[in-house]
Order: C-alpha cells, then structure tokens, then sequence
C-alpha cells in the first residue's frame, strides 16, 4: 500500500528539510529522492529532520545512502529532535551500515574475460562488416541510379576530388615509391651478391613493384591521406548540421558527397599505382646503374625480355577495388561521426586504421588467389 505522505527531501532557505514517510512502501520513490542529491555536497548543508513522520529500516537506508551513516548518527543523536523510538531506528540502521564490511567484487578468471573481450570484439566486427555492406550497398544502387541520369551528375565535386585525390598526391606517390624501389634494389643486390645473380636484382624490382608494391604503397598512402580527409570532411558536415541541411532540402547526402569521391577515387588510385610502378622501376633502375653498373638500357631490356605483361595488369587490376574500399570506408566512418569534435578525430583513426587493414588483406587474398590461378 502506498504512503499516504511519502517522503521528500526539499532545500529550503540553505537548509535540507526532510520530511514524510519513509518506509518501504515507497521505496523505489525514496531511492529516487536520495540518488538527487550528492552526498559530498551535502557534509556542510544544516538538516532538518523534524518533519520526519514514519520510518522503517528500509526508509532509514535510504537517508543513510542520502547523507551518510555518520552524518545520520549525529543527527539521530541529537536530543529532542526526533522521538525516542525514532532516534533509536536509524541509529541502528546507521551504525550496521557504517560499520558493513565492503563488498568485494565477484573474482573473474582470465580465461573468462579473454573469451567476454573476444565476444565483444568479434560483435563488434561483425556489426562493422553489417554496416559496411549495407553502405556500400546504398552507394551502389546510388551510383546505378545517377548513371544513365547526366544531369544528375556532380562533375565540379567530381573534378575537385580528382585535383585533390590523384593531382595533390602525385608527387609524394612517385617520391616514396621511388625510394622503396632503391631500398628494394639495394636489399637484392646485397643478398644476391653472394650467389653470383647479382643480374636478377632487375626482376626483383620489376616483379615486386609490378604485382605488389606499385598498387599497395599507392593505397596505403590513399588510405591514410584521402580517407580521413572524407571522414573529417564529412563529420564536420554532420556535426554542423550541414547533412540534416541538404536531406531537408530533399538531396540523397550519397548521392551528393559520396559518389564523387568515389569515383574519383576510382579514376585516380589506378592512375597513381601506374605511377608508383613506374617511379619504383626507376628508383631500382637507378641503384642498379650506380651500384651494379647495369645501366638503364640492359635494366629495361630485361624487363622486356623477361617480365610478362601479365604482372603489370594484375598490379593494376587490384586499383579499382582497394579505391572503391578505401572511398566507401572513409565516407561511412563520416557519416558515423558523433555530435562533437572528439567523435570527429575517434572516427578519423578508425578510417585510416580500417582502410589499411582490408587494403591488406585483400591483397594478401589477391596474392594467394592469382599465385593459385598461375598468372
């Protein structure tokens, strides 16, 4: 049966009254009452406790868990404030509780919360790979949508995302690949020496840059670069209203901030990789000139001689996948983003992290994949 007069807690001229019954008719309410107050905050605070009318053990919980069993024993103390059976309630009540030993958390074994982190990491995955197929989903029946429709097309954003995804890149992209492929160069010429095929340095370098570090050093690059720009880019769009904005105006924010990006991405990363591949022929060419004094004329003999076509188209065919990946990943990871600038940078790493994780590994696959085919 509920209390007619349930208790309340009320600051009134610097002072907490409290008043009405406190028993455990109403106990769900007076835990409510006492979780409103800080019982930090209240150590200073005068009580009046006049007003107090029924109390049980229960109710005397309660205003122990709001101002402490010490400050509650002082106050119980105190003559005349209280009649006698009263006082004598939530003294008890406050000394049992001051004096309750602490509970001591549960004891979990290692193996227990390795398997709880590996569940809540592989829901975690599974949850992400739901998110990014569906993503990439919308983007695809997007992009089929907006094709046979030109004036739909976006190709000042489109031309803007290529000026900053490929053209911004070029340098920095033919700048590392160069030096990888001297390293490359230098790696093989040093453990060929002592076998005397010293000569096969040129197919190191041709081989590897040809079918692994042309495209990978490329989207890796891109990854790091290109997708955070679109995720902070696009967070910021979402922090500021900007998506809530342009769906008020009735746009599709896929059709209208991801599709460029994504072709762009598209038409650069294959761009960039023939780049890469060609900056890092040149940086091994070089070494071997200086180093092996096999000069550019026998490097590219070689390389005509010896390299089959087939391992330049398979370098280049895994462009368009990574750059579809790395464009979806970064623009999902925008849309995610939070309310605040935190959420922004929180996402930013996830896209740079995600991105280069599936470049990867799908490269791995790839590699696996063609190898097992013989190309």
């Amino acid at each position: 049966m509920s209390p007619q007069n349930p208790g309340e807690v009320l600051m009134v001229a610097g002072a907490l009254v409290i008043r009405g019954d406190w028993t455990l008719a109403a106990y769900e309410h007076l835990r409510a009452v006492a979780g409103t107050f800080a019982t930090e905050k209240l150590e200073t605070v005068p009580v009046d406790i006049s007003g107090l009318g029924r109390v049980d053990t229960a109710g005397a919980s309660q205003l122990v868990s709001l101002l402490g069993p010490e400050r509650l024993l002082a106050i119980a103390s105190q003559p005349d404030v209280l009649p006698a059976e009263k006082s004598a309630l939530l003294c008890a009540v406050g000394e049992a509780m001051a004096n309750r030993p602490e509970p001591q958390a549960p004891s979990v074994s290692q193996f227990t919360v390795f398997l709880s982190e590996t569940g809540r990491w592989m829901e975690g995955l599974f949850e992400l790979l739901r998110m990014l197929n569906g993503f990439i989903g919308q983007t695809l029946a997007a992009l089929l949508w907006t094709l046979p429709r030109p004036r739909r097309w976006r190709l000042t954003s489109f031309v803007a995302a290529v000026q900053d995804i490929g053209l911004n890149a070029l340098p920095i992209v033919a700048l590392l690949t160069f030096l990888v492929g001297a390293v490359v160069a230098f790696l093989g010429a040093t453990v060929l020496e002592d076998f005397g095929a010293t000569i096969y340095t040129v197919h190191l370098v041709a081989f590897s840059f040809l079918r692994e570090f042309g495209v990978l050093l490329a989207a890796i690059l891109l990854a790091g670069r290109t997708a955070s720009a679109f995720t902070a880019h696009i967070g910021a769009m979402k922090v500021n209203k900007e998506l809530d904005a342009i769906r008020t105006l009735g746009l599709n924010p896929i059709e209208l901030l991801v599709l460029p990006r994504v072709l762009a991405m598209l038409v650069s990363l294959p761009i960039l990789t023939f780049v890469g591949m060609i900056a890092g022929l040149v940086g091994g060419a070089t070494v071997c000139a200086l180093v092996l004094d096999i000069y550019p004329s026998q490097f590219m003999a070689i390389i005509e001689r010896d390299i089959a076509l087939r391992h330049f188209l398979v370098g280049l065919s895994k462009a368009p996948i990574f750059a579809f990946l790395i464009a979806v990943v970064g623009c999902l990871e925008g849309f995610k983003v939070g309310g605040s600038a935190q959420s922004i940078g929180q996402h930013t790493t996830s896209s740079v992290v995600q991105s280069i994780f599936m470049v990867i590994l799908l490269d791995s696959i790839a590699a696996l994949f063609f190898m097992e085919m013989g190309w």
